[in-house]
């Protein structure tokens, strides 16, 4: 008796096909279904999903575009062959990609420590404080100046990000709080330089003076900034120490998982301390880029919308310092694009932004769809 029992519970459920036909039958509103979390989803599913999701942002953003008055028929001579074929514009969009593609991976490199680094705009200023003090104060030999400019970004960006990455860690301070408050304090102290001590005595106007020759990132011909070659050789060297170098693979433990990490004798701390402290020595050479490279001089708002913009990259490129690379080109091509508009169809550059926010909003949607799945009850699970 128990062992007919024990079979009978160890023999597999029969399916009766006609209940799963009544099933399949049965009226949308009716049927009943179940989220679940997906164990595993291959590579190439998760990029169609991601592409929809770019699509569709896309198809919102040329509605809204067209809405606000651009032809509909211009829209993809906009945002492709006058932004990437003309030789003017695609140098435009290499000058604003080279202090986003170190921003954005600054933000990469934090978040995939499991860091949230929101003050990368104060790290910015920081290094652009650093650089043109170097300037100021003629520190050092000519031949050496602007590699000395590189030493003060650096560690000034470095600097700044340290205090809240030890409050996290040793004191367990929201590191969101503590960034963001940090971006205040840089941009007022940049407010007070550059509208005290270090305002330029020729001009009277509130930012300092202008940097030498020596002091300027070289151009490398035909209008091109060598901050590009600079941003190119540090995500290189970002995605080695990501992809192929044993920080890299502590990085992946400590973004799985930090406490199996650190029971598996990962050095949790330093790792979160060096991607961290990375990370604001990035976000340093992104303000020295701006700095030295576009402005020629410290201005009191070179910094506005890098912060979003680093996020924004970072978020796109899943953290993966190669893609951050092609999405700080593309965003920076949305912002050349953009100032397009704003002089041909009059429209306003808060659209530009707003374009930005729905592709966030779009790819972020995306991620459920990564990670859940819809099962139907009763019937078969719909993959």
């Amino acid at each position: 008796m128990v062992d007919a029992t024990l079979a009978a519970i160890a023999q597999p459920a029969q399916t009766d096909p006609e209940a799963a036909q009544r099933a399949r039958r049965q009226p949308l509103a009716r049927r009943r279904y179940a989220l679940e979390i997906r164990q595993h989803m291959g590579w190439r599913r998760q990029a169609l999903i991601l592409a929809a999701a770019l699509l569709a942002g896309l198809a919102i953003s040329a509605a809204i575009l067209v809405a606000a008055g651009v032809p509909a028929n211009e829209l993809a001579n906009e945002f492709v062959m006058q932004t990437f074929f003309d030789g003017q514009n695609f140098r435009a969009v290499l000058f604003q990609a080279a202090p986003m593609i170190l921003v954005g991976l600054a933000g990469a490199l934090a978040f995939r420590a499991r860091f949230w680094n929101l003050g990368l705009e104060g790290q910015m200023i920081w290094g652009a404080i650093g650089a043109t003090a170097v300037s100021m104060w003629q520190l050092g030999p000519e031949p050496l100046r602007l590699p000395l400019m590189f030493a003060a970004a650096i560690g000034c960006g470095l600097l700044w990000v340290l205090g809240p990455a030890w409050l996290k860690i040793r004191l367990g301070v929201n590191e969101i709080i503590s960034t963001l408050m940090l971006n205040y304090m840089a941009a007022n102290f940049l407010l007070h330089l550059v509208y005290g001590s270090w305002k330029d005595p020729k001009d009277n106007f509130p930012y300092s003076p202008q940097f030498r020759a020596f002091e300027r990132l070289p151009e490398l011909g035909a209008g091109v900034s060598s901050a590009i070659v600079l941003a190119a050789v540090v995500a290189l060297l970002a995605w080695w120490l990501v992809g192929l170098s044993r920080a890299g693979l502590y990085l992946r433990f400590v973004d799985a998982n930090p406490r199996v990490a650190h029971a598996n004798g990962v050095p949790v701390r330093r790792t979160i301390y060096g991607a961290v402290l990375l990370s604001g020595a990035m976000a340093g050479l992104a303000g020295l880029a701006v700095a030295s490279g576009q402005e020629g001089r410290l201005t009191q708002a070179f910094y506005q919308g890098y912060g979003f913009s680093g996020i924004l990259i970072a978020f796109l490129a899943r953290n993966n310092p190669l893609a951050a690379t092609v999405v700080a080109l593309l965003v920076a091509a949305l912002f050349v694009t953009g100032r397009s508009l704003q002089v041909f169809y009059q429209v306003p550059f808060s659209m530009v932004q707003l374009i930005q926010a729905i592709i966030v909003v779009c790819v972020a949607s995306s991620d459920f769809f990564i990670r859940h799945r819809l099962r139907r009850v009763g019937a078969e699970a719909v993959q």
